[in-house]
């Protein structure tokens, strides 16, 4: 038995700091790197350490590859105390992405690649692993098993989070599978053609009548429980670095949700965590501890982002 099983994607970083945003012409065309570095990441894997290093009992269920990266981030995962178990190894090139970071405004681009041989596929999911949790928390990358496996678990009374990031045929079907999604920015809109926040969760309610989330970067979160709309803005940092800051967002959600926080707590615990992750390069490397995230979000918002 454990707190939270993550399934989903894990990642291997190759981080560069830039002293500008790049630009196809022009000065910033062509420029020297201010300093470089290898982390380990991915949705699901950064969350799960964030799970990890607040006190949680973890284990992750994935695709690594056989490569060194696949076995840098099985070491990564091993040393924060993650269950690897049910972890699969195959033989192809393990998930990396170049991230390019403004070193000024702590902004950066994604460019990621995943063999095609990682997909999970629905008959590696054991059912007395999804259902030995009290928290099962997975993304959208291999939608196929995590629908699946989201169905088994919450039919077993097991609590279902997501990291739902983008659009596709069966992204309604995922949303509807779990028990909580939590939506990137741009989400909520897409499916709902509704700018506004608040209409846009209220919309989605055709598909799920239970908590729902919606990360809004420097403006913090949204949650709509029930009828309730709850809203938290984001703690003033000087951000280094964004990478992976909703992936722990989403990690210190559930923790506080485990341990019986309100809503207007969990966001407000979950904002302290990511802003923290902001202030340090990578995403496993910029996550927090416990304490410090208490720290953060007992202080009070002070200047807000």
């Amino acid at each position: 038995m454990c707190d939270v099983l993550g399934m989903g994607a894990n990642s291997v970083d190759y981080v560069y700091l830039l002293p500008a945003y790049p630009e196809a012409d022009g000065p910033n065309a062509k420029m020297r790197i201010s300093s470089h570095s290898l982390s380990c990441g991915g949705q699901v894997a950064t969350a799960l350490c964030t799970c990890a290093s607040m006190g949680l009992r973890t284990k992750y269920i994935g695709a690594t590859g056989t490569d060194d990266n696949g076995r840098r981030l099985r070491h990564e995962l091993a040393k924060r105390d993650i269950d690897m178990a049910d972890a699969v190894i195959r033989d192809v090139t393990n998930q990396f992405a170049v991230i390019m970071v403004d070193e000024h405004a702590g902004e950066r681009i994604v460019l990621w690649d995943r063999h095609d041989g990682l997909a999970l596929r629905p008959r590696e999911l054991p059912p007395e692993v999804l259902t030995a949790t009290r928290v099962l928390h997975v993304d959208d990358v291999d939608q196929e098993a995590a629908i699946l496996a989201s169905r088994i678990a919450r039919e077993a009374g097991v609590r279902v989070t997501s990291d739902i990031d983008r659009i596709t045929d069966r992204t309604e079907e995922l949303v509807s599978a779990v028990t909580m999604p939590i939506f990137a920015e741009h989400v909520p809109k897409a499916l709902t053609g509704e700018a506004d926040f608040e209409r846009a969760l209220r919309k989605l309610r055709r598909l799920n009548d239970g908590p729902m989330c919606t990360t809004l970067g420097s403006r913090g979160a949204m949650l709509l429980d029930g009828d309730r709309l709850y809203q938290a803005p984001a703690f003033h940092v000087e951000a280094v670095d964004t990478t992976g800051a909703g992936d722990v967002f989403r990690g210190a959600l559930i923790v506080a949700m485990l341990r019986g926080d309100g809503p207007e707590e969990m966001l407000r615990f979950a904002n302290a965590a990511a802003g923290i992750s902001c202030t340090r390069l990578g995403a496993i490397n910029g996550v927090p501890s416990l304490e410090e995230t208490q720290s953060l979000s007992l202080s009070g918002y002070g200047l807000r982002a």
